[in-house]
């Protein structure tokens, strides 16, 4: 539904968040990704 091929899920929601916080001009956030099998990754970005 995102619009991405497959293996870029995380490229495509770092991108989104990037976007997300420049346009709201806040500093941090957070990014979550389910890679299966009860698995999950998490990353906090804080722009400089």
């Amino acid at each position: 539904a995102l619009g991405h091929p497959i293996g870029a899920s995380g490229a495509r929601i770092m991108v989104t968040l990037i976007h997300a916080l420049k346009a709201r001009g806040l500093k941090r956030g957070v990014a979550t990704l389910c890679i299966g099998g009860g698995e999950a990754t998490a990353v906090a970005v804080e722009l400089l």
